[in-house]
């Protein structure tokens, strides 16, 4: 085990017995509302748009009273306006002009449901809707006055915001060191790499965001990586996967498409290296799988024969994982996601994750060196008889331990929203006074606490400036927002899973796909006996309605 760290029984943390932390660091209240913002939508239809018809008896009369439909009520007119805030919630606004008499209003939200009001003449009215899936609707608003037997009817095409997810055979989009995807040739120092995402490897063109792993190799000195939206937004100060001189780092990203189908990813490094990026997943407005957060569950352990047999993997073998029907993971799912750790490897090499019944890609999940403890987050598709595979592309025995964060189901109601990538968290810098992790304790960031409808957050975790091994563990806070304003909070149970491992001055980040539990409050583990530096960047949310 490296550095005489690793994954003991159930967990992955340096030897007990330690006495834990007396004291638990809280991370600023963050404003996951300003990050919304960004993906408000509004839809108008204006009163010109209005249709006026007679009703049914007042057609019937056309011949005997050909100018009563006329003259009757001849203002009537109707303007539609909706706001977007959630990922399928709608506020829509119908404005009714019209003389003083009785009206009759239905609204017919597209999904085959429909509401109506009584309203008396001119008013304005404000309905919310939830649609159980994103897409495209036709909202159609009928306004009747039966005593002038005339009716108006005014439509608006809305789009729901949220996204839901479809899983993609890993497949590899870019690779520098053969020209997949772009010229055969290392990115420079401070240099980028343009992936095609929209209409590359039969994804859509109307993707919203995607799920990549992104690997750095053939590194000659320290740097690191961003991944952000192509055309149209700028490099965030945000990273994705840290790295030295000599290493093959990888990492999963979630990232938002950019407005022309492209994703950039920068070398933040001054020397050239080789980045490689697989798909396994991506995001659109067409209803496919919505997502389930979990709290961290333990699902394979190869050093106890947990969810396997007993015993390390060999080189280049396989082994099966039971996935759908196992613990809180119902059967139908479409795809699993991950935290996948590799410990005691023999020698260097890398795990693929693939769904079973398929041949192993030529990709990778997880990539390590000889006697490296090293997690990664995957998101993969699960197979048509519930299981996903895992392969050791070492010549040589490794261990392998998997913990199942959260699932994809078309049962799922929860749907993706981007954010643009935002630094929530660094206790390296001067305007945070809390310090940083500490040894053996948490930090609990406030994210959206006691907001309903938010399943999970999708973040990028680093940790740096570390003098010994450990790991760190990400997972909601039994507590209330209240019990923390009024002090009466409890020391929540230590988990027992690993988010990322990491050696004496290491900088390590993996992406987290952290549940907002009961009350939108996330708790860091440094599951070490040093304190650590942790930086937190946000890059997106799931919200259930």
């Amino acid at each position: 085990m490296a550095a005489g760290v690793g994954l003991v029984s159930g967990t992955a943390h340096a030897a007990d017995p330690v006495a834990p932390a007396a004291r638990a660091a809280s991370a600023p209240q963050s404003d996951l509302a300003k990050a919304k913002a960004a993906n408000v939508q509004t839809f108008a239809s204006p009163t010109g748009r209005t249709v006026r018809s007679a009703l049914p008896a007042a057609r019937g009369k056309a011949a005997e009273a050909p100018a009563q439909d006329a003259a009757g009520n001849p203002d009537l007119k109707i303007g539609l306006g909706a706001t977007s805030r959630t990922a399928r919630g709608l506020e829509l606004t119908t404005t009714v002009t019209s003389a003083a008499t009785p009206l009759s209003v239905t609204i017919a939200w597209g999904d085959g449901t429909t509401d109506s009001a009584q309203a008396s003449g001119s008013t304005v009215l404000k309905n919310s809707h939830v649609y159980t899936k994103t897409g495209d609707y036709t909202i159609t608003v009928t306004v009747t006055d039966a005593v002038n037997n005339v009716q108006a009817e005014n439509q608006l095409s809305i789009r729901t915001p949220g996204s839901d997810f479809t899983p993609h055979a890993p497949t590899r989009l870019l690779d520098t060191r053969d020209g997949t995807g772009t010229a055969k040739a290392k990115v420079p120092g401070k240099g980028n790499a343009r992936v095609k995402i929209a209409g590359n490897a039969q994804i859509p063109a109307d993707v919203t965001a995607v799920v990549l792993n992104v690997t750095v190799t053939n590194t000659t000195e320290a740097g690191h990586v961003t991944v952000f939206p192509g055309s149209g937004y700028r490099q965030p100060n945000t990273s994705n996967l840290n790295y030295e001189s000599g290493q093959s780092v990888p990492n999963q990203v979630i990232v938002q498409v950019g407005n022309d189908g492209y994703v950039e990813l920068v070398n933040g490094g001054w020397a050239p290296v080789d980045l490689i990026a697989d798909v396994t997943g991506y995001f659109t407005r067409t209803s496919s799988s919505g997502y389930t957060s979990l709290a961290p569950s333990r699902f394979v352990d190869t050093r106890e024969g947990l969810g396997t047999s007993k015993g390390q993997v060999p080189g280049y073998g396989s082994f099966g994982v039971q996935i759908a029907e196992r613990g809180r993971v119902p059967k139908g799912v479409t795809a699993v996601a991950l935290n996948v750790t590799v410990t005691n490897p023999q020698e260097a090499g890398h795990l693929t994750v693939f769904p079973s019944g398929q041949t192993a890609p030529a990709t990778s999940s997880v990539n390590f060196g000889a006697g490296q403890t090293i997690a990664n987050s995957v998101i993969v598709p699960v197979g048509a008889d519930g299981k996903i595979s895992i392969r050791n592309g070492s010549w040589k025995p490794a261990d392998v331990v998997v913990d199942v964060v959260g699932y994809y189901s078309p049962d799922s109601k929860a749907a993706f929203l981007p954010v643009s990538p935002s630094r929530w968290l660094d206790t390296r810098q001067s305007d945070w006074n809390g310090g940083p992790a500490p040894a053996r304790g948490y930090l609990h960031m406030f994210i959206s606490p006691e907001e309903q409808g938010v399943e999970g957050y999708v973040l990028n975790a680093t940790v740096t400036n570390p003098i010994s091994a450990g790991f760190l563990s990400v997972a909601p806070d039994p507590n209330t927002w209240d019990d923390y304003i009024k002090g009466t909070q409890g020391r929540p149970e230590r988990p027992v899973s690993s988010t990322l491992n990491w050696t004496a001055y290491k900088t390590v980040p993996n992406l987290v796909q952290a549940s907002a539990g009961d009350h939108g409050i996330v708790d860091f583990w440094n599951q070490s006996d040093h304190n650590v530096d942790l930086i937190v960047d946000l890059f997106g949310y799931y919200e259930s309605k």
